[in-house]
């Protein structure tokens, strides 16, 4: 993992919306509406969340007909087994920093970081 993807990983779950959405698919798959009304979330917003987290790589998407010939958008999570150690992070430094660059962004802390 470089540190593009695990600044993406982080941004997947660092949302209370995305953690539920992972609870709900850890049962199995299901289709978007019905998510979202497990969720009590309008479909819109549940496509973004779903976005990040497949941009991630931590679920799928696929559609399916369904017998009446609707189409039917189902997501299940994809494997994945991530430890967050420093050795995870230095390790993904070594792979490659965001923007090319080796590790040092150049920048200040901001205030309060």
């Amino acid at each position: 993992m470089d540190s593009e993807e695990l600044l993406a990983f982080l941004s997947a779950v660092g949302h209370a919306q995305r953690i539920r959405i992972i609870t709900e698919l850890a049962a199995g798959q299901l289709y978007v509406s019905e998510l979202a009304r497990r969720l009590g979330v309008s479909r819109p917003l549940l496509y973004m969340h779903l976005e990040r987290l497949e941009k991630a790589g931590l679920v799928v998407g696929r559609l399916e007909l369904s017998d009446d010939g609707k189409a039917l958008k189902y997501f299940e999570l994809a494997p994945f087994d991530v430890r967050l150690n420093v050795d995870t992070i230095l390790a993904a430094v070594r792979h490659g920093a965001p923007g090319g660059q080796s590790g040092e962004t150049g920048q200040q802390p901001s205030e309060g970081s």
